[in-house]
């Protein structure tokens, strides 16, 4: 089953449909709860809601309503052809929007007389339950992991429960709620409700900056990392998904399904770039109560819980038959010791921005102190790194640069809120910090930055040096790291993120965050004609609807790991906007009409 999956959600819950109308992933009532549909992991016992054409099970023509998160899928039958409408409500109110636990879908005939069937297969506590559906006053009624839920139709009830084919011959919806809906609802409801989700998420998008360099797929990743910011606690997850493996045949699955801090930091700063600022404050809200409640960990729950166990569910056969299917990750309980930069670097955009107001700004100082002291302990601590290696620490060029960048921007804040002694002493660490760190992680023989101190290999995490203000992009020593990365970790249209052997083997997909960090790193270093040659590559290996996982493996010409993987989109969006200004500087384009 390839990614060609479009994603749906309103910031309280996400769902991933099939061009064959099905729904193959969604989790209720939490991003990280047991799955309600996985037919992404298991096709047998996963549990799917699926819409058949004569019979049928057919492919669609996939599309988003331009310039929003509701998708419109076009099947074509020998009876007829009709339009599924898939979405999450999600109804502007005054200055917040109203997001309940609800998918509805809704078929439109559009020509013939089409002849549609409903399979509609919950399978809550990932498959392990298979549970009654009862038919009753509002709908059909079903209890999973002891959570009630709700099908109310137009249709029918009997058509659903005997999976009987009807003629489509006038507009049917199908509304799923977590709980029972409060009243029973008409077409017309259904309509408006579509009407005004649309109208909201197209507010949103007229909201947006656009960086007129490929402004098409910077507003779908933009309109994609949207989904991955949970509207109850601010937690922004890494993907939707869990367990899609980096390789097929290969034990490289995860469960992207939480918050790590690195991920969220930079969602935030892309959104930020794009005059988006409710994720980032309510991610700031969420960061706030998780530092408050203890130590720094690299991912948490999207309640803030910092016990995610990871086990591993035998009775799943995974993605296209590859295990474990994970739950939980062990990486919750690692030393990252990049992660008191990333946190840092967030606090000094979000805080400094005009357009972004905190009532009491100073609030922040406390942390900011303590974060840079952190960092000041961590840059000569092992860690387990970016890539979170289960083997031994290392001391990772990248996590002390990203200690660095705590005490360097950690500084900026003090002087930018009057606390001078703070500002001259952690500015002179930073000084000793960066000396070190460019004699130590720069290998003059191999021309470039390595991976950690003894272990001269290439990390693709280290193209973001220039990025965080650590090095600029035309210092020879980083020009020189281009070119030996050319040769060791760029492919044909790809990044791989290191090519040593790992705990796992040799890593054979390319990364696609790297391939995006490798674009912005060309452009900044002055090669943009190849940058823009490469994001044109790399872009083209998006989904027909612009999304992207984690991985690309070249060789099978598929994506490959969790789905949609924010972090991926967030570089493409960085990628583009660095481009953009920078052809409009060179060609003296600065206005929309010149």
């Amino acid at each position: 089953m390839r990614l060609d999956h479009g994603i749906i959600g309103n910031g309280r819950a996400i769902a991933l449909v099939h061009p064959d109308s099905s729904v193959d992933w969604m989790c209720m009532p939490r991003f990280d709860s047991p799955s309600l549909f996985g037919r992404l992991l298991d096709q047998e016992v996963g549990g799917s809601w699926q819409f058949l054409t004569d019979g049928k099970l057919i492919e669609g023509k996939m599309r988003y309503v331009s310039n929003t998160n509701v998708l419109r899928t076009v099947f074509e039958g020998e009876s007829g052809s009709w339009e599924l409408f898939d979405f999450l409500s999600r109804i502007p109110d005054g200055l917040r929007h109203q997001t309940p636990l609800r998918l509805i879908r809704m078929l439109r005939p559009l020509s013939g007389r089409p002849r549609v069937k409903v399979n509609f297969d919950p399978r809550p506590d990932y498959g392990r339950e298979t549970p009654e559906l009862l038919p009753g006053g509002r709908g059909i009624t079903f209890t999973g992991c002891g959570q009630p839920y709700c099908l109310q139709t137009n249709l029918p009830i009997d058509y659903v429960l005997n999976q009987q084919e009807f003629t489509l011959d006038a507009p049917r919806f199908f509304m799923l709620d977590h709980g029972l809906p409060p009243t029973p609802q008409h077409i017309d409801d259904i309509h408006r409700t579509m009407d005004l989700t649309i109208a909201g998420w197209r507010k949103w998008a007229t909201n947006s900056f656009l960086p007129g360099f490929a402004d098409d797929m910077v507003l779908r990743s933009a309109l994609c990392l949207s989904l991955h910011a949970y509207e109850d606690t601010g937690a922004i997850i890494a993907a939707t998904t869990t367990s899609i493996p980096e390789m097929i045949g290969e034990p490289r699955t995860w469960d992207y399904r939480y918050c790590w801090l690195r991920d969220s930091v930079f969602t935030v700063e892309a959104l930020r770039r794009l005059a988006h600022f409710h994720e980032g404050k309510q991610f700031l809200r969420f960061l706030l109560d998780v530092t408050e409640a203890g130590p720094l960990q690299p991912l948490y729950g999207i309640g803030g819980e910092r016990d995610l166990e990871e086990f591993e569910l035998e009775h799943l056969a995974g993605y296209e038959g590859t295990k474990p299917v994970r739950i939980g990750n062990a990486a919750a309980s690692q030393y990252q010791a990049d992660l008191m930069g990333e946190v840092i670097l967030c606090i000094r955009s979000m805080l400094v921005d005009q357009r972004s107001s905190f009532r009491d700004p100073e609030q922040w100082f406390p942390l900011v102190e303590r974060l840079v002291g952190e960092a000041i302990e961590g840059f000569d601590r092992e860690d387990m790194g970016i890539w979170e290696y289960r083997g031994k620490p290392m001391n990772h060029t990248f996590s002390r640069a990203m200690c660095w960048a705590a005490v360097h921007h950690g500084a900026y804040i003090a002087e930018f809120f009057g606390h001078s002694d703070e500002f001259t002493k952690w500015s002179d660490v930073a000084n000793g910090m960066r000396d070190r760190l460019l004699d130590e992680g720069y290998d003059k023989e191999l021309g470039m930055f390595i991976q950690a101190t003894g272990e001269p290999n290439a990390d693709a995490a280290l193209l973001l040096l220039p990025s965080i203000g650590f090095i600029k992009a035309d210092d020879e020593r980083f020009t020189s790291t281009l070119d030996a990365y050319r040769n060791l970790l760029v492919r044909d249209g790809g990044v791989m993120r290191y090519v040593h052997e790992d705990d796992f083997g040799t890593p054979t997909s390319t990364f696609t965050i790297c391939s995006f960090w490798w674009v912005e790193a060309l452009a900044l270093a002055g090669r943009l004609d190849e940058a823009v040659e490469m994001f044109h590559k790399v872009s083209a290996k998006a989904n027909g609807l612009g999304l992207f996982s984690e991985d690309y493996d070249l060789e099978e010409k598929r994506m490959l790991g969790n789905f949609p993987q924010a972090y991926t989109h967030v570089g493409l969006i960085n990628a583009a906007m660095t481009i953009g200004n920078l052809l409009r500087a060179r060609d003296g384009h600065f206005h929309a009409w010149s």
